[in-house]
């Protein structure tokens, strides 16, 4: 955490510092009265979430007038972090957090560790109980964080624009993790088709954003840019450049794989073609395209979601490789929040229904489903809760009997459904009467993350016997760079929503992307079905649905696998036979 922030002055931060300083923000609201500086505390964990999802750099965002067009930034906040780019501080942060030690903040970079308990060690008097805490935080910090998916495909996404307005670029590609569509991503790759690598190496050098030129050679160089991304070009000739993209794309065990096959052949591989290798000096032969690449090898395209070397070179001789899901044909999202207040336990969606519907209109689904957190049970007993619901069941049959008679959007229904939690001891804070109100629901974890792997898993079977829940979303609790994921007794969860029509989500917010897609390909195996939610609280995570697909494709799913890859007809099927 940044509690060094206001001692020092501030004013060219990154998107993730500024998160994290307006999670201190929180934290310091928190540590003065949660229940009084409830909205508060809320409404700066939300701006800290959008901003570690923002594409674009808040500075720059700010310097252009449009730092309010981040979703979850709101006057106030853009006013306060206004000040800290402007003066290199804010008053009103220095404010709330001049009273708590940096250390405290530090300390909430570990699991479990909250503010509370951040101070409440500081004032014990253990300063070897806090030295080791602090020693682990540096641990941590050395490893270092990798970026998120998005961020870094966006950032790519710029700088493969502005090469591909030089003339010399024939062509320009990501390479790889980010090719291969990892959840997070270290340095950039890129690689570029040229006959005049100086001039585009030179174009590249005086990127814009570019803070530092870290290496520069004839055909290769290097820059870093703000936010610590470093972003290495590869230039190669179009007939070779087939070569290139498919030796760096990776994996690396998977090109181990590929020159051991190469290698029985009597074949030597390179990122600049294929050559016998008992005759170093024989003429290579070289490829404008990964397609051609592998098929001198005898194998089948292999797309590069796939390539890591987890049996996708022996499918690939055998033209046994997955047709995999592809982006089109998704009809629904299944996990949205809308700000229909039902007084949830967790955070509020921020567009309302009608706007989201105009959205999943837009990307041409034919249906979706509203999947507010459940209502919260402090301050609420059991007819409170209903009598909410009821309320919320109301507003979607309305929804539904305006989309039968207007014919004017694509999507032709929406669902009531609820995300809740699954307690300790697996029961549902929803009564009976409330269940029975959904068209279905998901459940998920929320708390308790550290209970051992049998008493997880019972938790959770426990929590999908019901028949209206029919998904478990964002199934290992993950948070990428933050949290790891549960331990749960995956054969036995698999087992179950198998023999009892159940489904895991695919989880496609940024900071989860769960089920990871190693799970996904087991479940794939044994033929469990997945859905895909965006896990959207604003219309526009609803876009975020590609990266769901990226996991996907990374686990072998085609679109059998997927339940949203289902016609509304064919879903509403899918619900009768759960019941």
């Amino acid at each position: 955490m940044l509690g060094f922030l206001h001692t020092e002055v501030q004013n060219n931060l990154t998107n993730l510092q500024i998160a994290e300083l307006l999670r201190d923000v929180a934290a310091s609201y928190q540590l003065r009265d949660k229940d009084k500086y409830k909205f508060q505390i809320i409404a700066y964990e939300r701006a800290a979430d959008a901003v570690e999802h923002a594409s674009s750099e808040l500075k720059d965002l700010w310097d252009d007038g449009k730092l309010e067009d981040v979703p979850g930034i709101g006057p106030s906040i853009a006013e306060h972090l206004g000040e800290l780019f402007k003066t290199g501080h804010s008053k009103h942060f220095d404010s709330l957090m001049k009273d708590i030690p940096a250390d405290a903040f530090k300390l909430m970079e570990l699991p479990g560790i909250g503010i509370k308990t951040a101070m409440k060690m500081i004032k014990a008097g253990n300063p070897k109980e806090v030295r080791e805490k602090l020693k682990e935080v540096a641990e941590k910090e050395k490893k270092g964080k990798r970026h998120l998916l998005p961020y870094a495909a966006t950032v790519a996404h710029e700088v493969m624009e502005y090469l591909s307005e030089n003339p010399a670029t024939m062509r320009v590609d990501p390479l790889g993790s980010l090719r291969r569509q990892a959840s997070t991503i270290g340095d950039i790759d890129i690689a570029v088709a040229t006959n005049d690598p100086v001039a585009v190496i030179d174009y590249f050098t005086k990127y814009p954003k570019s803070q530092k030129m870290i290496e520069k050679g004839e055909h290769t160089a290097s820059i870093l840019l703000p936010g610590g991304i470093q972003v290495d070009l590869m230039t190669q000739p179009i007939e070779s450049y087939g070569s290139l993209l498919q030796h760096f794309t990776g994996s690396k065990h998977h090109n181990i794989a590929l020159r051991e096959l190469a290698l029985k052949k009597g074949l030597s591989l390179s990122e600049y073609g294929i050559r016998k290798s008992q005759e170093p000096n024989s003429k290579i032969q070289k490829f404008k395209t990964e397609e051609e690449f592998y098929k001198y090898l005898r194998l089948d395209y292999i797309e590069p979601e796939l390539r890591e070397d987890t049996g996708e070179i022996e499918s690939a001789k055998e033209h046994k490789l997955p047709n995999l899901v592809e982006l089109g044909e998704v009809k629904s999202d299944l996990q949205i929040h809308s700000s229909f207040d039902i007084e949830t336990s967790h955070d509020l969606g921020e567009s309302s229904i009608e706007e989201i519907t105009k959205k999943a209109s837009e990307l041409r689904y034919e249906y979706i489903a509203f999947t507010e957190h459940n209502p919260s049970q402090k301050g609420h007993n059991d007819s409170q809760i209903v009598e909410i619901l009821k309320r919320k069941r109301e507003n979607i049959d309305k929804i539904n009997y305006s989309l039968k008679n207007r014919h004017v959007s694509s999507i032709q229904k929406v669902f009531n459904s609820l995300e809740i939690d699954i307690l300790s001891d697996g029961s549902l804070p929803v009564p009976e009467q409330g269940l029975e109100l959904l068209d279905f629901a998901l459940v998920s974890i929320h708390s308790s993350f550290n209970l051992e792997k049998d008493l997880m898993t019972k938790r959770v079977l426990t929590a999908l016997t019901h028949p209206k829940v029919r998904i478990f979303a964002h199934p290992t609790a993950r948070k990428l760079n933050e949290r790891e994921g549960v331990e749960l007794n995956w054969p036995e969860i698999f087992d179950f929503c198998l023999k009892n029509n159940k489904w895991i989500e695919i989880n496609c917010d940024p900071m989860r992307l769960d089920l990871p897609d190693n799970l996904v390909r087991e479940a794939v195996k044994l033929g469990v079905k997945m859905t895909f939610g965006t896990d959207a609280h604003h219309k526009d995570g609803m876009d975020n649905m590609t990266f769901g697909v990226s996991v996907a494709r990374r686990g072998w799913c085609e679109a059998r696998d997927i339940i949203n890859t289902r016609s509304l007809v064919e879903f509403e099927k899918l619900l009768k036979e759960g019941e």
